[in-house]
């Protein structure tokens, strides 16, 4: 998938760069609402989301991950948890673990959660999300009657 950036001005205020970096923020918080849908259409029911990485780190990010998915955002416990991950899976492989969800939930702790906000939260969101939506089918249909012009 290619980016867009829609209402992209020449602004060049602080304001302004802050308003496209939660934006942009926003949209791969959008992204991952589709990946939740997506997986939701083949019966897998989610719940919550544990952060991991540098963005976690970020409050204004987890918000806004709770609140365009409209699930719950959890941090570990670890300060490591790629590494937990990998022991985990370590785990099921020297059958001291049945299954990764054996392995995560007697290895694996919660920290904060962070719940969404809902209410006109949640309906913005569901708007901005429509329109994000909206946004990626013509940016591929734009791809789509361009291409015969353009190199590969």
């Amino acid at each position: 998938m290619r980016g867009a950036i829609s209402g992209l001005t020449l602004a060049s205020s602080e304001d302004s760069l802050v308003r496209l970096f939660v934006a942009t923020l926003a949209g791969l918080c959008y992204g991952t609402r589709q990946i939740v849908e997506a997986n939701r259409a083949k019966g897998l029911e989610l719940g919550t989301i544990v952060a991991s990485g540098g963005a976690a780190h970020s409050a204004l990010m987890r918000r806004l991950l709770a609140d365009a998915t409209g699930l719950s955002v959890a941090l570990p416990e670890t300060p490591e948890p790629v590494l937990l991950g990998s022991a985990m899976v370590g785990a099921v492989a020297s059958r001291a673990h049945p299954d990764l969800a054996a392995a995560a939930a007697a290895m694996g702790r919660s920290g904060e959660v962070l719940r969404p906000a809902g209410g006109a939260i949640a309906d913005f969101h569901a708007a901005k999300y429509q329109a994000y939506r909206l946004l990626q089918r013509c940016e591929r249909e734009t791809r789509a009657i361009l291409r015969p012009y353009c190199n590969p």
